[in-house]
Formats: C-alpha cells, sequence, structure tokens
C-alpha cells in the first residue's frame, strides 16, 4: 500500500520484503568473557543505546585491543550500520556514526542495509509501532527476554521503492530527533544550574551569608527555627466537589508541575485544603522531591504536608525545601514500613533564612524563572515526542 502522509511527488506503491533480504548483514554482538582494562576499545551493551543516540561514560567497560581485534576478525562495523537491542531492553536504535574504537555485546544487532533501503530509513522504521509489535511477538520467554537473529531477520519490512523518498523520511525523523534532543538538552543543563544555584544562593556549613547574592544585600542571614517560618495546616474534610486533588503519582518530582489535568479527576472530599497561599510538599519516601508550585490550589490526598509560610515569603519557603540542607533532614525518616518525614526533627531544625522580605522574594523569583524555563523546554519535547509518534505511524505502511 502507501502511507497516508508523503511526500509531494511520490506516488509508487510501497514494496514489502523480509529484513534479511535488505540487508547486507545481520550479525550480534560478541558472545564471549572479556578481562576489563582501564585503557582500550570500549565494550557497550543494550543499556548504551537509548532514544537514537549511543551514549557512554568512564564507568563502561573497555577491553585490549588484542581482544578488539578478535573479535573484529572476520568481520568490522561500518559508518551507516544500524544498531538493534534485542536482549533486555528491545527495541532500541541507532545509527552508528564512528565505528572505531567501539563494539558491543551480544544484546546487541548490527543491520547493514544493501541497495534496498537507506541506513535513516531503516532506523525510523524500527520506531515504528507496527515493527515494534513485530519485535515483541518474536520475543522469547525466557528469564531475560531477547530475540534470536533468525526470528529478526523474518520481520516484514515496507519501504519506498525510490531512495530519494526514503532518504528523505529519514531526515525528516532525524530532524525531529535533533529537536528533541536539543530541548532535553536545554532542560537538562537548566536542571544542573538550578542544583547549583540552590547550594550557592542558601548558606552553606554554618556560614551566615550565601556564596552567590543579589547586588545591594548585606546583612547576615539569621538562623530560625523552622517551625518559626512554616505552620503544618491540619487535616479537613470539606464538602466542596469542584477543587481538584493532588495524589503523588500527578506530580512530576524535583520539578513542581503536574503531569495531567487532575480537574478531569473524580473529586476527592477528604484531605488537606490549599488554597494558594501554601507550599505543598510530600513527606513520604520515595516522594521527599515531590512538592507543587504554590499558586495552585485543591485538596491533598495522601502523606503531603500543607505548609502556611509564618511571616515568609511562600516563593522562597517553597525553594528552601528544595535545598540539600532541608533534604538531608527529611531523609532522617520516621517509621520502618512507609517511612515519613519526622515534623518534630524538622520543625525544631534550624535554618538560614534572610531577614529582607524584598531578598527572599528575589530569591523566590529567580528560581521561578529556572522552573519556568525547564517546564518550557519538557513541554516542546513531549509535544516533539507526540509529533514524532504520530508521523511515524502516517508516513508508513
Amino acid at each position: 500500500g502507501k502511507p497516508e502522509i508523503r511526500f509531494k511527488g511520490y506516488t509508487d506503491e510501497w514494496e514489502q520484503r523480509k529484513l534479511k533480504e535488505v540487508l547486507s548483514f545481520l550479525k550480534d554482538g560478541t558472545h564471549g568473557t572479556h578481562a576489563d582494562t582501564v585503557d582500550g576499545p570500549l565494550l557497550l551493551s543494550a543499556k548504551n543505546i537509548k532514544d537514537g543516540t549511543i551514549r557512554w561514560d568512564e564507568a563502561d567497560r573497555r577491553i585490549s585491543q588484542d581482544e578488539y581485534e578478535k573479535i573484529h576478525s572476520k568481520f568490522s562495523l561500518k559508518k551507516g550500520d544500524v544498531l538493534l537491542t534485542i536482549v533486555g531492553s528491545i527495541g532500541e536504535t541507532a545509527i552508528l556514526k564512528d565505528p572505531e574504537g567501539i563494539t558491543f555485546q551480544r544484546s546487541v544487532a548490527f543491520l547493514r542495509p544493501n541497495e534496498y533501503i537507506s541506513s535513516d530509513f531503516l532506523y525510523a522504521k524500527i520506531q515504528t509501532p507496527a515493527f515494534q509489535k513485530d519485535l515483541e511477538s518474536r520475543k522469547s520467554t525466557s528469564a531475560q527476554p531477547g530475540i534470536y537473529l533468525g526470528d529478526l531477520a523474518e520481520i516484514p519490512v515496507e519501504y519506498a521503492p525510490s531512495l530519494e523518498e526514503q532518504i528523505k523520511i529519514g531526515e525528516y525523523f532525524w530532524q525531529l530527533d535533533h529537536l528533541i534532543t536539543l530541548h532535553q538538552r536545554k532542560c537538562d543543563e537548566v536542571k544542573s544550574l538550578k542544583k547549583y544555584m540552590l547550594q550557592k544562593m542558601f548558606p552553606q556549613n554554618e556560614q551566615k551569608v550565601p556564596e552567590i547574592r543579589f547586588e545591594g544585600f548585606t546583612e547576615a542571614w539569621e538562623q530560625r527555627k523552622f517551625s518559626d517560618i512554616a505552620a503544618r495546616e491540619s487535616f479537613v474534610s470539606t464538602s466542596a466537589s469542584d477543587i481538584p486533588s493532588v495524589e503523588y503519582e500527578d506530580v512530576v518530582a524535583e520539578e513542581g508541575r503536574l503531569n495531567k489535568d487532575i480537574r478531569l479527576k473524580e473529586a476527592v472530599k477528604s484531605g488537606i485544603t490549599f488554597d494558594g497561599s501554601q507550599v505543598l510538599y510530600g513527606k513520604l519516601r520515595p516522594y521527599l522531591h515531590n512538592w507543587l508550585n504554590p499558586d495552585f490550589k485543591g485538596i491533598a490526598v495522601g502523606d503531603w504536608w500543607v505548609l502556611k509560610p509564618i511571616n515568609m515569603d511562600k516563593n522562597f519557603l517553597y525553594r528552601l525545601i528544595q535545598t540539600q540542607q532541608f533534604d538531608n533532614i527529611a531523609n532522617q525518616s520516621s517509621g520502618s514500613k512507609m517511612p515519613r518525614a519526622d515534623w518534630n526533627l524538622i520543625s525544631n531544625s534550624e535554618f538560614m533564612v534572610p531577614f529582607s522580605k524584598e531578598e527572599q522574594s528575589k530569591i523566590g523569583r529567580y528560581f521561578d524563572s529556572l522552573d519556568n524555563l525547564i517546564t518550557l523546554h519538557q513541554q516542546k519535547c513531549e509535544e516533539l515526542k507526540k509529533i514524532k509518534k504520530f508521523m511515524l505511524q502516517k508516513m508508513f505502511v
């Protein structure tokens, strides 16, 4: 047949062959055991292939040059080979850009397209729901799921007869992946900056002033018990039916945002109400990093603390609970089966806070701007991933 969405000028019916018929080379990585070395070629596995990229760091395995040459005595990897994970995490794929000094364990298959198909097209084709479904149906049911090369070779592949059309399709998805990677990288950079500034804009190691400070503020910060700057709201029942409820799974950890439209949920009438003047903090492990933008209004359902600022800027309080100092104290949890942060411990702990409400407010607004940037890039990533998912369905047969 033909795909629903197509580049202008192409009308030919697509063809179908088995995967082995559009490849000139199909093999998996080494099955042998190899001694690790400090230096030498990389020996990677399925875990190193994620979201179209080959990821490795200094903790990954390296083998000797002799071992590497022994593995490749009868074959060599080439630029443009398509990598596919076939053991454990199945179906991740990437195009090999630089084959020098790198090889893989048996959890990765090497697919080298022949004259019928381009590497970029095959890379995109592997990510389609149809191909992923075929992979799933051929998966072995052993303790560690895997796909035999013989079964992989029989998967049907529909492709455009024109290599020019294939290349255009491959380039389109490469551009989408590039944009997704770009926004994810920006998001990660801002997250790293936020983590750094939470260390530098709050006093550390019993210091009375932070390392980084807004211009015009020189007064020493003051030490205050947490119970003097925040009160814990009590549980109340409500008859309201139009107030949304917030549970742990509704919140993106460390980002202070909701991952769904909770107004669509059925209303819950019991919990701790919050009206936008308090700070919401998850007190149950592993939800200590679940907090919510303080402007939100609703009912907290579950083990939350709803914290009411006492003569304290709420946005500053919202940032204080995200610092490493607060996290260290909160992690000294009470309870064995379901550990919770200990209110008595935290309420009696002392924290350094600026005397000036203006300085508190500026710090809060600065971190608001970082959170907004993180959310912006994350939303763009999610939008692009949705577009990619849609187009993978519509641009292939």
